[in-house]
């Protein structure tokens, strides 16, 4: 994918030094909020009431519990339900916050057992216990926020999922069986938009992973194959704040690029894939904004995405700096290879630290 110097907004500004980066990260968080994401309201803590642990969780390997994880809202107090299972051999242990589509563990997106062989926890949140997948705004998280009578930046579903992901950091944060500084934010397409702007968001989370996130989340817009704003916006509206919709087939008019998203992690690890035949997403559109958001991570003095070849060939995953990259073979999908990638890379940056 060929982008020239001026196609992509810039990325920095005028920032120039290191300690100018946090009032640009503020800009670009802004810009996302007010024209893609919606504004997130501001964060409570929440608190977590727990059912009774099961110590037999994979053959005894783990333990793992029901969390109802309650806050209070402006409609009134809400509540919704988590999963955490800790493997027992590691404490404290690293966390993953998995955003799901399904409830069920195991799920073919979350191997539970291998996760836990590899010393890492996870906390499990079913998206549409948070509030559901469709147009209807009035129900759930997004009916005690009132975004049903949103403005043209009122938040989107994927910032309720994302707020509900930081509530439930807010609750592990509380144990001590997790490590605080080892917990990464992780999911899959929509959610993986949704791991993307949460961790952006949040940096207490200290990895995030947005896998076959494509366009809304790791990919560019500019230049980008596949679906694009439009597409989006025909069918997900309700993912976004209002004002997207009028950026459907004025991409170049659009303040911002899915770089600054990326950006607002660093210089903490994010990692991100991209499938080979997932061209709905481009995987070369996900690799730019990998490229242009790494000027971040160099600014504050650490590596961004290394490949000095240029885009990798399927089947590499490159994760020697703090911008991990995966161009796998296959379909859009959330597998074993990707969960093993992200693992690997998260494991090779606490080395670093």
């Amino acid at each position: 994918m060929e982008l020239t110097q001026t196609a992509v907004p810039a990325l920095l500004g005028d920032v120039c030094t290191a300690g100018e980066w946090p009032e640009r990260r503020k800009e670009l968080l802004r810009l996302l909020a007010e024209y893609e994401y919606g504004v997130t309201p501001p964060a409570v803590t929440a608190v977590g009431a727990e059912g009774k642990r099961d110590p037999t969780f994979c053959a005894g390997k783990a333990e793992i519990w029901d969390v109802s994880v309650s806050f209070d809202t402006p409609g009134g107090p809400f509540a919704f339900p988590a999963k955490v299972a800790l493997p027992k051999k590691v404490r404290p242990c690293p966390v993953v916050v998995f955003l799901n589509f399904r409830p069920d563990i195991p799920d073919k997106y979350l191997p539970a057992e291998e996760l836990i062989d590899r010393g890492f926890g996870f906390a499990r949140i079913y998206y549409e216990d948070v509030t559901s997948d469709d147009a209807d705004l009035s129900n759930g998280l997004a009916g005690r926020f009132g975004l049903d009578r949103r403005g043209p930046d009122g938040m989107g579903k994927i910032g309720c999922w994302a707020y509900a992901a930081s509530r439930c950091l807010d609750y592990l944060l509380t144990l001590p069986e997790v490590d605080p500084e080892r917990v990464a934010v992780c999911g899959h397409s929509r959610l993986g938009k949704t791991a993307l702007w949460c961790g952006a968001q949040d940096p207490r989370f200290s990895a995030v992973f947005g896998n076959n996130a494509g366009a809304g989340g790791d990919a560019l817009f500019r230049g980008k194959q596949g679906e694009h704003i439009a597409d989006l916006v025909r069918v997900f509206p309700f993912w976004f704040c209002p004002r997207f919709a009028e950026y459907a087939g004025r991409e170049e008019e659009l303040p911002l690029d899915q770089h600054f998203l990326l950006a607002a992690s660093a210089p903490r690890p994010l990692a991100v894939c991209g499938a080979e035949e997932d061209l709905w997403a481009d995987p070369a559109a996900q690799y730019a904004s990998c490229v242009r958001a790494s000027e971040a991570w160099r600014l504050l003095g650490e590596e961004g995405l290394v490949c000095p070849d240029g885009m990798p060939a399927s089947g590499t995953a490159l994760t020697v700096g703090r911008v991990g990259f995966f161009h796998r073979p296959g379909l859009h999908a959330l597998c074993r290879t990707d969960w093993n990638f992200y693992l690997d890379f998260w494991e090779k940056q606490q080395g670093r630290d």
